[in-house]
């Protein structure tokens, strides 16, 4: 698989067990930063009721639309171009989000950006599932994530891992009612966020 990633193999397994019970009752699943593609061919062909829809940055897409058609289902749909800092729309509305480490990557102004626009991605009641590491109250949860923050930040200072409280703010900004915080393997968390 092009572009592959280690630490995508090893939560897919973790993240699947969750979005089973989560995603149950959802029909249509959009993907923020899709990358190779690994979570979306993983599990899409385990939640076969959904039809799921990967995206990524422009640059990226080629990558990803070689692996979809390699290694992809029939509820996948061809993955489209989004950058969080344009304005972007899609033909018709979802019932649920799911993005895996993604906002420690992004630049915060992209974070910001993206929630804004997710109310008008959605549907009523939509769930937003967000994974990846986070801080509370600008603390770190242990002595490694503390370290991949400063490497993030030695490799891009627009990165980092994010406070929860922030991401929390945006989310209420945006019409989202928090739901739960799942601690998950590699001190990352499972964060959802409901759209009211």
């Amino acid at each position: 698989m092009l572009g592959y990633s280690e630490a995508c193999e090893r939560n897919k397994a973790v993240i699947l067990q969750q979005l089973q019970t989560l995603l149950s009752g959802h029909k249509r699943v959009l993907e923020i930063g899709s990358g190779s593609g690994q979570h979306a061919c993983f599990f899409a062909p385990q939640l076969g009721h959904l039809r799921w829809q990967p995206t990524e940055m422009e640059q990226m897409l080629p990558v990803l639309q070689a692996n979809l058609q390699q290694y992809g289902n029939d509820n996948i749909a061809p993955a489209i171009a989004l950058d969080m800092m344009q304005s972007q729309s899609f033909e018709s509305r979802f019932d649920a989000l799911y993005t895996a480490n993604t906002l420690h990557i992004m630049p915060w102004q992209a974070v910001e950006a993206g929630f804004a626009q997710m109310p008008g991605w959605l549907q009523p009641g939509a769930l937003l599932v967000v994974y990846g590491p986070v801080k509370y109250n600008g603390k770190f949860t242990t002595a490694s994530n503390a370290r991949f923050d400063l490497w993030l930040k030695q490799r891009d200072p627009r990165s980092g891992v994010r406070d929860f409280e922030a991401l929390d703010r945006l989310a209420a900004e945006a019409g989202f009612e928090f739901v739960e915080d799942i601690s998950m393997p590699a001190n990352n968390q499972l964060l959802l966020w409901r759209l009211k």
